[in-house]
C-alpha cells in the first residue's frame, strides 16, 4: 500500500514539459498519485509540431488519440493515426510522434510497468526540437542533451 487514497488531478495542475516538443503533462503518476504500475498524461501537439524520437527500455506506451491527425513512427516506419484511434509502442521500440493535420493533435498516454529508477525510463534517440523558449519564456541556447 502506498499511503495514497483516490485522488483527482487537474491537468491545469500540471507543469509542461517541452523540451522534447510539443505540451507533455505527466498527470497520474507516482508522485501525484502514488502509482506503482505506469503513469498517464496528456501531450498537445500544435500542426508541424513534434515529439522527438526515443524509446522505453521497460515500459510499453499506449497512446489514444483524443483530437487531431498524427503520424507515429516506429522504428522508423510511419503509421498514421486520427481522432478515436490508438497503438501500442512495445518496449525498446524507437518511436516519435508528429502532428500531420492542419488542427493541434492531443493524445492521451500511459507507459507501465515503471522502470527501475525514472532516470531510466527515457531513452533519446535525436536532438530535442528547437521550441524558441523554454517554459519560463527564456531562449532555448541548445538541442539535444540528456533528459
Amino acid at each position: 500500500m502506498t499511503g495514497y487514497g483516490p485522488r483527482i488531478v487537474d491537468l491545469s495542475d500540471t507543469q509542461p514539459n517541452r523540451k522534447r516538443g510539443g505540451d507533455l503533462r505527466a498527470v497520474l503518476t507516482p508522485t501525484t498519485v502514488g502509482s506503482t504500475s505506469g503513469f498517464m498524461g496528456v501531450a498537445t501537439l500544435k500542426p508541424g509540431e513534434f515529439i522527438s524520437e526515443h524509446y522505453h527500455p521497460y515500459s510499453e506506451e499506449f497512446v489514444y488519440v483524443v483530437q487531431g491527425l498524427l503520424e507515429v513512427d516506429l522504428d522508423g516506419e510511419p503509421h498514421p493515426l486520427r481522432t478515436d484511434q490508438g497503438i501500442m509502442v512495445p518496449v525498446d521500440v524507437r518511436h516519435r510522434f508528429r502532428c500531420v493535420g492542419d488542427e493541434p493533435a492531443k493524445i492521451v498516454f500511459h507507459l507501465g510497468p515503471l522502470a527501475p529508477r525514472p532516470e531510466l525510463g527515457h531513452v533519446d534517440t535525436e536532438p530535442y526540437p528547437v521550441t524558441g523558449e523554454e517554459d519560463d519564456g527564456r531562449p532555448v541556447m541548445s538541442v539535444g542533451g540528456a533528459p
